[in-house]
């Protein structure tokens, strides 16, 4: 990349006019910005101290080293302390001109990096997915597909919660007030009739809980004592003792319930390499918890109970086990940790899921790291926060969950509304149109949620993120298809053109030059694990394109090698929009 080479070549300068050894690798330069001439900035007020002269001063000297010693340098500006350098334009022509402008540029070599794993999804097999769902789902997706354009290989799992006294209320609301109902006999899909059962077990909850109010008893006690609670927790000591019936029942639900998910997922356009689940994982973890109390890492308190102390750590004292031999979620997922590393030996796990749980996966790291487990330091929490929608938050045992399905339908419907109403699909067939509206509707919605920076809670606009103007991935779309347009319209085009009969204008270099930068952003947003940084690169490689596409002829340009230039431009581009938007697991359409 030029950037490197171009701090190699400041390294040098500062070592034959200053006289001090900086490594290349420290040395920070950044794109120059708009409003002045120059491709690169290099900041020179850190280096005064070495220099002994003014800011003016230093960056004249090092820019003249520049023009003397490295031939890709034309010119440069010093604005004060800034040196603003300029990169000979035949450098960006000959970058186009050698690119292979393939589905692959700016990724680094398949497998060549160490494996990662990201867990992501989770979901509990009592109700459907949902919008914070949604969030999670393509958060993990993308974050896998980055890492793999890095190198990485990449093992994706999800790690469903399909036991526990939230699973016992829906089965037995269902063995209550089902009467045998069945997806197929309801005509609804199994994860919503599951759900169903979940909202009907909490409003019989509440019911029961406010007459032993009336009787006299406290809030307290009548949530401990409500009969529908006892008996839930009844199934639950009977499907841990292994009851026939019990299990039976349980394992038909969950069957629904995964069709159900795995239908959500395909819409989603996610998938995972591997499952786990948590009814065989649940009582993992009572090996590591003797092996701590081996190494004087946990102790045991006076009811048998086994501990952490992690008050040296600014935290507390952590509960891993409890007097009666019981787990708790820390053993669970400290025998999980330990299982994965077995199965897929990766130093580095990432795991997605809410903010809520941040203290969790402190004390997970923590645990493992004084456990001596050669995995710990790679234990990575991928935060995120909460996902809103303008009418309010969702609470899934009260019915008000924004449902993951109705949510894509009803992003499938508006994307079929704005586009009959731009009229520009006339003609296409029913199933293109359809395929186009799931395209469009799903490219908004990923978009959206993947813009916003993992860690802040957000409001979702269904309406705002389907705008096929602005930062949306409508609008990315349309540029897109409004290349393919072009594309298909330009016949054979030679793409060895003569880069001597070009001359590029302000706003063809700049296009080059986002298009150059595509390897870096992938590094950097591979580094942060953030989708974010591909999304904010393509939104600004799509404005930059627009005012490219309104100033310049492209088809009906006379100079020939111009046209190439351009056409070739016009493919590239095409290509990364395509490369980024798969980064985000969203599709483009070639018409739109």
């Amino acid at each position: 990349m030029i950037q490197n080479q171009l701090k190699e070549q400041l390294s040098l300068a500062m070592q034959v006019l200053f006289q001090h050894e900086i490594a290349a690798e420290k040395l920070v330069i950044e794109n120059t910005t708009a409003d002045y001439v120059g491709d690169f900035t290099f900041v020179v007020f850190p280096f005064l101290k070495i220099s002994k002269k003014n800011p003016e001063q230093t960056a004249e000297a090092i820019g003249n080293y520049l023009i003397a010693n490295f031939l890709l340098v034309e010119t440069f500006q010093v604005v004060k302390g800034f040196l603003n350098i300029s990169i000979k334009e035949n450098f960006w022509i000959d970058f186009l001109k050698n690119t292979d402008a393939s589905s692959q540029y700016g990724f680094q070599t398949a497998n060549s990096k160490e494996p990662v794993l990201v867990e992501y999804s989770s979901p509990n097999t009592n109700k459907p997915l949902h919008l914070g769902h949604i969030r999670n789902n393509l958060l993990g997706f993308s974050v896998a597909e980055i890492l793999k354009a890095n190198g990485h290989k990449v093992i994706t799992c999800n790690l469903v919660n399909d036991r526990g006294i939230h699973i016992c209320k829906s089965m037995y609301a269902w063995m209550q007030y089902g009467n045998g109902e069945t997806p197929d006999t309801a005509g609804i899909k199994g994860d919503h009739l599951v759900g169903k059962y979940y909202v009907v077990f909490d409003k019989q909850y509440k019911k029961e809980i406010e007459e032993l109010r009336l009787k006299g008893m406290s809030e307290e006690d009548a949530a401990k004592n409500a009969p529908c609670i006892l008996a839930a927790q009844d199934l639950l000591v009977k499907w841990e003792a292994n009851d026939a019936e019990t299990v039976n029942i349980w394992k038909t639900m969950n069957t629904w319930v995964y069709a159900g998910f795995d239908t959500t997922y395909k819409k989603l356009g996610v998938n995972f390499d591997h499952f786990y689940y948590e009814s065989n994982t649940y009582l993992l973890g009572k090996e590591i918890v003797q092996e701590g109390l081996n190494k004087g890492v946990f102790f045991t308190k006076e009811n048998g109970s086994v501990w952490i102390d992690l008050t040296a750590d600014g935290l507390d004292q952590k509960l891993v086990l409890r007097g009666d031999g019981t787990s708790v979620y820390i053993t669970q997922d400290l025998g999980t940790a330990e299982l994965k590393f077995g199965d897929f030996h990766c130093n580095r796990s990432i795991y997605v899921v809410g903010n809520e749980q941040e203290y969790h996966f402190k004390v997970l790291q923590l645990i493992a790291s004084k456990l001596g487990k050669s995995y710990a330091p790679g234990i990575y929490h991928l935060s995120y926060g909460m996902v809103e929608l303008p009418h309010g938050k969702m609470k899934s045992r009260e019915g008000t969950v924004v449902d993951a399905d109705d949510l894509i339908h009803e992003m499938e419907t508006t994307a079929e509304e704005t586009t009959k109403a731009l009229g520009k699909m006339e003609g296409e067939t029913e199933e293109n149109l359809k395929a186009l509206y799931h395209t469009i509707g799903m490219g908004a919605l990923k978009y959206y949620l993947l813009k916003v920076d993992p860690k802040k809670k957000m409001m979702f606009n269904p309406e705002e993120s389907i705008d096929f103007q602005g930062n949306t991935g409508p609008f990315i779309q349309y540029t897109h298809a409004r290349i393919r347009s072009v594309l298909r319209n330009a016949n054979n085009w030679d793409r060895n053109y003569n880069s001597s009969d070009i001359q590029l204008s302000k706003v063809e270099k700049e296009l080059l030059q986002k298009l150059y930068s595509y390897p870096i952003i992938i590094q950097e947003a591979g580094k942060d694990l953030s989708p974010g940084v591909i999304c904010n690169y393509v939104f600004e490689l799509a404005k930059i394109y627009s005012l490219f596409y309104h100033d310049h002829q492209i088809l009906k340009e006379s100079n020939l090698s111009q046209r190439s230039l351009r056409l070739a431009a016009c493919e590239l581009t095409a290509n990364v929009i395509r490369s980024s938007f798969a980064l985000l697991g969203i599709q483009v359409p070639e018409k739109m």
